[in-house]
């Protein structure tokens, strides 16, 4: 169990999936935690607001038969460091992700990115951080908020982080498991036993709690959606039909965004949609990939 101000891998991680692909590395001042699996054209797994590597844990092995995989928690996320609070932004963590993939000497030809995660990846293309073949927003949260709505969550956001407290008043309530439950159940996503008792884990620490708010509390979508109509890479966007964290119709409302871009639904599937159904996302994903030449025909 958590405890303390951060996740310690020595003792958190002793049973982190897919263990044997950790490793830490240094880049952009942070200390980041990656898994890497896997040979072939890079394939760039980026995670959402308060998740991490464990939420591609039923993918990697699957992915890497056909890609090198490369997974990080992002800044201020589980066991990578927390980003200063002058780059607490999407540029920010876009340039400092772009940082991480020249460490490892890495150019993805294929991204995929889940919720906020989507957002990075979006941005670290449109700045010129990377250039792949082909890139799949998974449920993204790439709309802002409009009118007074937005302007309340991102002050209420930023007041929430700046208080030390929250994260851990936060992880202290999240203490039996209920908290983590009730988050999970709000994203309209239902996962099994080992899915709930990870995401527990990280709300128990006050440290990736904060990291969470931290990344909400910079986020700002409006200058991404301006930019979106200049990228040239194949979109695919795919929506949950449950999905209660980002509505499915965003997805097909930001392919009105970007010259090309393609979305579908995935029905009976929620925000969570690659840990509850893992082998449909595997197929999805496999499948663009060819589409767009990352991989060659079936």
């Amino acid at each position: 169990m958590a405890s303390g101000r951060r996740l310690d891998w020595q003792r958190d991680g002793l049973d982190w999936p897919n263990r044997d692909a950790s490793s830490f590395v240094s880049a952009a001042g942070l200390r980041w935690h990656v898994q890497q699996a896997g040979q072939g054209p890079v394939l760039l797994l980026l995670h959402g607001t308060g998740a991490s590597t464990h939420s591609w844990r039923a993918l990697l092995r699957p992915l890497a038969r056909h890609f090198r995989v490369v997974a990080p928690d992002l800044p201020g996320h589980a066991f990578t460091d927390p980003l200063p609070l002058h780059r607490l932004s999407l540029p920010g963590m876009a340039g400092a992700v772009t940082a991480l993939l020249r460490r490892l000497d890495v150019a993805p030809a294929f991204v995929v990115g889940h919720s906020a995660g989507a957002a990075v990846a979006l941005r670290m293309t449109l700045d010129g951080g990377m250039a792949p073949q082909g890139i799949i927003s998974l449920n993204g949260a790439l709309k802002p908020y409009g009118g007074s709505a937005g302007r309340v969550f991102s002050s209420m956001a930023k007041v929430l982080f700046a208080n030390p407290l929250v994260p851990w008043m936060f992880a202290w309530s999240a203490g039996d498991g209920g908290r983590a439950e009730q988050v999970i159940r709000n994203t309209g996503s239902s996962l099994d036993r080992e899915g709930m008792a990870l995401y527990a884990r990280l709300f128990q620490s006050p440290n990736h709690v904060g990291g969470a708010l931290g990344m909400m509390a910079g986020w700002d979508l409006t200058t991404l959606n301006r930019d979106l109509p200049r990228l040239r890479v194949p979109l695919l966007l795919v929506g949950a039909e449950r999905d209660r964290a980002v509505a499915p119709s965003q997805a097909e409302r930001v392919t009105t965004l970007v010259p090309g871009a393609r979305s579908l639904i995935l029905p009976n599937l929620g925000h969570l949609a690659h840990e509850e159904n893992p082998q449909a996302v595997c197929d999805l994903i496999l499948a663009e990939a060819r589409r767009v030449h990352v991989l060659p025909p079936a």
